[in-house]
């Protein structure tokens, strides 16, 4: 099985970064390596990335219990964070394969593979996508011993798998299965597993008393006609979805999904429906999507230029490259406003809208969100016509030169975790009367990806 991200273009790996914007005002910019902060904000602890997998990059990020699971192009680590003043770490996994999105279930560690692999095995190389027995897909590790995971399962999936979302099963099926709706995209006609068209999700089902049967259950059509394919400015053609967030409790998803945002009916697992589908003629790169706590938003980014551009500056503007706030009405979306960092970065600075997760806050709707070396903002769209950073995190440009910054930025338990590509594992605390009542929220586990409303996690 191969993927096609070689041959045309990484989206969200950064790992050849083409920096070619204006420079921004010299006064505004950060000492190289440089941490700066808002005033509400401060710098926990740093963790550097065990020497393991040091030499690459870090991606995403999941939480359960006392632990941190950080993806890593090169595999995996997990963080004890009982104390996130003295987290550190437990273990390091040596598995290559990009981008290891990484989604945690009990005692099982799923991890996305979107790099063509000459087989399953962590010890595997690199190998053409046109080979017809070349591997990508998710991998799935038991972690019941923190420092010894044990890798117990591959599935390959059509085009790899870029992102995955773990979606509960429902009623009596809770808790047999869990699901895998696996994002991937960029097919071609000489890759003999991603073959065009492709404009679908894999998913995986997983049974939980025997996650070694683990197999692809359903390939359903996002896009029956085709997606968005002809909107100019776009990065890459709609081929598939990039990610997808599942908020489980309420059957509903959002799609970010190249060129288009979707909404999805789960109700039924195996055969998710398109409910509501946008273009927007701003976005060039449909990455990522957030429901607020009450779904009656959702929050799509645009990753423009693929995250190996300089486009925080005035050059570009604020509504490319930002966030997009829609409001949910009568099950369709309705453009409210686009939310994008106020402060300008360096021409050597990648910066584009990522990751990010809500904070949870009774009675308003906060964001923390990665922007790669624009750092991570803290952001208020409660009104959303006009969203407003009310925090920040960030270092200078490199001094090593080239890019990097932060992939992910998520709240647990009262901390907020950056995987910085380069610099590890930043801890960081913000203390601010709009956000104080998260601290009395607490919850066992995080996947980002799949959304479970504050009341089911501490919430009155």
């Amino acid at each position: 099985m191969s993927s096609p991200r070689r041959a045309l273009v990484m989206v969200g790996a950064a790992v050849a970064l083409a920096l070619t914007a204006m420079p921004a005002q010299a006064n505004d910019i950060p000492p190289p390596d440089t941490v700066v902060t808002s005033s509400n904000v401060t710098h926990v602890r740093n963790i550097p990335k065990p020497t393991p997998i040091a030499g690459t990059i870090n991606t995403d990020i999941a939480f359960q219990g006392d632990y941190a699971y950080v993806g890593n192009y090169g595999g995996f680590s997990i963080y004890d964070i009982r104390n996130p003043k003295k987290a550190s770490v437990v273990s390091s996994v040596v598995c290559p394969g990009a981008q290891m999105d990484v989604a945690v279930y009990g005692n099982l560690l799923f991890t996305a593979v979107d790099s063509s692999r000459n087989n399953d095995s962590c010890a595997s190389t690199g190998q053409s996508a046109t080979i017809k027995e070349s591997w990508e897909g998710v991998r799935i590790f038991d972690v019941s011993d923190k420092r010894n995971p044990r890798y117990i399962k591959s599935v390959e999936t059509n085009c790899g798998s870029h992102t995955l979302t773990l979606v509960p099963g429902k009623g009596r099926d809770r808790n047999r299965n869990v699901y895998l709706y696996v994002s991937s995209y960029l097919p071609a006609d000489n890759f003999p597993d991603c073959l065009p068209p492709h404009d679908k999700i894999s998913i995986i089902k997983v049974p939980l008393n025997d996650p070694t049967a683990a197999a692809v259950a359903a390939t359903p059509v996002v896009f029956p006609d085709g997606g968005n394919e002809s909107q100019p400015n776009l990065l890459v053609p709609t081929t598939g979805c990039h990610d997808i967030t599942a908020y489980a409790e309420k059957d509903i998803a959002a799609g970010a999904c190249m060129g288009d945002g979707v909404l999805f009916d789960i109700s039924d697992r195996l055969n998710p429906r398109v409910t509501a589908r946008t273009t927007d003629e701003n976005f060039a790169f449909w990455h990522s999507a957030t429901f607020t706590n009450d779904a009656r938003k959702v929050i799509f980014t645009d990753e423009l230029g693929g995250g190996g551009e300089a486009t925080c500056n005035a050059t570009v503007g604020p509504n490319h490259g930002a966030d997009a706030i829609y409001e949910l009405s009568r099950g369709q979306l309705r453009f409210k406003s686009y939310f994008k960092i106020p402060r300008y970065q360096d021409d050597s600075e990648n910066c584009v809208a990522h990751n990010g997760s809500l904070i949870p806050v009774k009675g308003r709707d906060i964001m923390v969100q990665a922007w790669y070396m624009g750092g991570l903002s803290i952001w208020d769209l409660t009104d959303a016509s006009r969203p407003k950073e009310i925090g920040f995190f960030e270092r200078g440009p490199r001094a090593a030169g080239g890019g990097g910054g932060i992939w992910s930025a998520y709240y647990y338990n009262g901390y907020i975790y950056g995987a910085d590509f380069n610099e590890g594992l930043d801890i960081i605390k913000i203390d601010d009367w709009r956000t104080d009542s998260a601290k009395n929220v607490r919850t066992d586990r995080l996947n980002v990806q799949t959304q479970e409303s504050y009341r089911n996690r501490g919430h009155d």
